[in-house]
């Protein structure tokens, strides 16, 4: 059981470091990544336990991938939130008990940090799609595509 509290812990810590803007990392704020996440200082020049402390392995792991779906074209933080939480359940299926719990929290977290409705801002016209969609996260159809899991505007972009 302990196993499932620390798998919810890191789900958690990945969620927030996805939704949370570079400039507002502590990695930005010691001058470690810029405005769009490209590493400025290496791990190894870094001088002070802070620095290391911001620039963690889970943190190199999530501004990685952030800036991998920002290349692809979800930038966008509901539709990274949608595919990284069906991600996760495709992965491990029992995480779908924990769907509206996951959901729930990162929504709160958000509302907490005033970034919900800058976030729900984000979002632009949704396409009329006729297929059955994977998943729904936080509202937004995730869908399948090749093999990967796609945001609902970029699943009408192949159409």
């Amino acid at each position: 059981m302990a196993s499932r509290g620390i798998d919810f812990l890191i789900t958690y810590r990945v969620v927030k470091l996805l939704v949370t803007p570079f400039e507002k990392q502590e990695a930005f704020k010691f001058g470690i990544i810029d405005e769009k996440g490209k590493v400025l200082k290496k791990y190894k020049s870094l001088k002070t336990e802070k620095e290391r402390k911001s620039y963690t392995l889970l943190n190199r792991f999530v501004f990685n991938l952030k800036r991998i779906l920002q290349k692809v074209g979800l930038g966008g933080k509901l539709g990274s939130f949608a595919v990284a939480l069906a991600l996760l359940i495709k992965e491990d299926k029992s995480f779908a008990t924990h769907k509206t719990l996951i959901e729930s929290t990162v929504i709160k977290y958000l509302k907490d940090e005033n970034l919900f409705e800058e976030m729900l801002n984000e979002v632009r016209e949704i396409p009329e799609i006729d297929a059955e969609p994977f998943m729904v996260c936080f509202g937004m159809s995730v869908y399948e595509k090749d093999g990967e899991l796609v945001t609902e505007n970029d699943y009408a972009k192949t159409l």
